[in-house]
């Protein structure tokens, strides 16, 4: 792809994750003095070369919370490359994330996916999918599904369905015990599998998630 060209993806909405820290960095210098490059500077200068020691240093020594803390000192070592620091930067990943899950074995799991992708659009307008790098959680104003390769042969589609009683296919996956948001799947392994039962308990954990 040409350096100046734009990745595509139509489907993939913008994790709230990153809106959050979207917002941290824009806050970051009206709330404390600095921005996040120069916070990034004085602790790559000045500050200790170990994670937890760093992040106490932000801490003790310059009244930062824990999680501005944390966020920064990972950037100041190398361990968070700011890659997803804005929304386009995690969509062009979200894009990678959701290849990269279907590479080598799970590759024939990739049709199952884009079924479900579909499937859920068309459950409402307001649906989002957010990509991370295992699984594909999918929002209305909370999780409420997840798609997830889990074996070379079967996508395990989770909803969020508090403490409803398993019928059917649908599977307790112990989440509501555990105070999990996911509690509940269906496997997935064809085509012929993302059928009405499926389609109702997506809309049933839609349903559930309005506010």
């Amino acid at each position: 792809m040409p350096a100046t060209a734009k990745p595509k993806h139509p489907k993939y909405s913008v994790h709230p994750g990153v809106l959050m820290v979207e917002t941290w960095i824009t806050t970051l210098k009206p709330k404390t003095g600095k921005s996040l490059p120069e916070w990034i500077t004085l602790g790559t200068k000045q500050g200790p070369k170990h994670a937890k020691a760093l992040r106490e240093w932000f801490k003790t020594e310059h009244g930062l919370g824990t999680n501005s803390a944390w966020w920064i000192a990972d950037r100041v070592l190398g361990l968070d490359q700011g890659e997803e620091d804005t929304g386009s930067g995690y969509l062009t990943k979200a894009v990678q994330y959701v290849d990269q899950m279907y590479t080598g074995d799970k590759a024939g799991l990739r049709p199952l996916h884009d079924a479900l992708i579909e499937l859920a659009l068309s459950v409402g307008k307001d649906v989002r999918i957010c990509p991370g790098a295992t699984i594909v959680p999918l929002y209305r104003n909370h999780v409420f599904a997840q798609i997830k390769p889990s074996t070379r042969t079967r996508i395990d589609f989770g909803f969020a369905l508090g403490s409803q009683k398993p019928t059917g296919r649908l599977i307790d996956t112990g989440g509501f015990a555990k105070k999990d948001r996911i509690t509940h799947r269906m496997e997935i392994t064809s085509l012929g599998e993302i059928d009405a039962e499926v389609r109702k308990w997506l809309r049933t954990a839609y349903d559930r998630d309005a506010k």
